[in-house]
């Protein structure tokens, strides 16, 4: 193995390539590290020397798109977080600039997005939507209570918050099931942003009784 792994980079980013090949092709269950290390020109034992095991592997394949969604997210509750929600007002486009920010890491990683998605059973990452519902949920639930701490008899609605959250991740999932090019992502996702971020600031908070 020593013979062929001679540039550590090359030989990496060729794991990479046939990997996410295979598991965009069988899942993560029935993807073969011998045929992956195969088409890459390596060794199976090349696979565990850069990766450690199938799900180090898996990671190297989907892991930049992740950091990638992850950094999106948390600038956008950043921003939310240290906004001025009483004094704000909804309008149209607000948050374009989030949608777009989105839709270039899915879009502009698609075929790891679909991985996550689609392939990602017997993996770690397979409750991969469960995870980013929880990290909104988290974020909104934090983002309402300073609402709530700003508006007099009202309390954070927290089964509410958690439908909303489920409706945004619905959108953006059938958005990557059904628009196949990042210009049509973006006609339609817009203007379902509006309107949840619209809800959002209606049903957020319910009266505190």
């Amino acid at each position: 193995m020593s013979e062929k792994i001679t540039d550590n980079n090359e030989s990496r980013k060729k794991l990479i390539e046939c990997a996410k090949r295979e598991f965009l092709e069988k899942g993560f269950v029935k993807a073969s590290l011998r045929k992956i290390s195969s088409d890459a020109g390596l060794t199976t034992g090349a696979v565990y020397f850069f990766f450690g095991d199938k799900n180090g592997l898996f990671e190297g394949v989907v892991g930049e798109a992740l950091a990638q969604l992850n950094a999106v997210l948390e600038t956008h509750f950043t921003r939310d977080i240290e906004a001025d929600l009483l004094a704000y007002e909804h309008q149209k486009g607000d948050h374009d600039d989030f949608s777009e920010a989105l839709v270039d890491v899915i879009y502009g990683h698609y075929d790891e997005m679909t991985i996550l998605l689609d392939r990602s059973a017997g993996s770690k990452y397979e409750k991969f939507v469960d995870g980013i519902i929880d990290k909104l949920d988290s974020s909104y639930i934090l983002l309402a209570e300073k609402y709530a701490a700003c508006v007099p008899n009202k309390r954070v609605n927290r089964k509410m918050l958690h439908w909303l959250t489920h409706v945004q991740i619905n959108a953006f999932v059938h958005m990557m099931q059904h628009e196949k090019d990042k210009e049509s992502a973006l006609h339609f996702i817009k203007p379902v942003m509006d309107m949840l971020i619209k809800d959002w600031m209606e049903y957020s908070l319910e009266d505190d009784v």
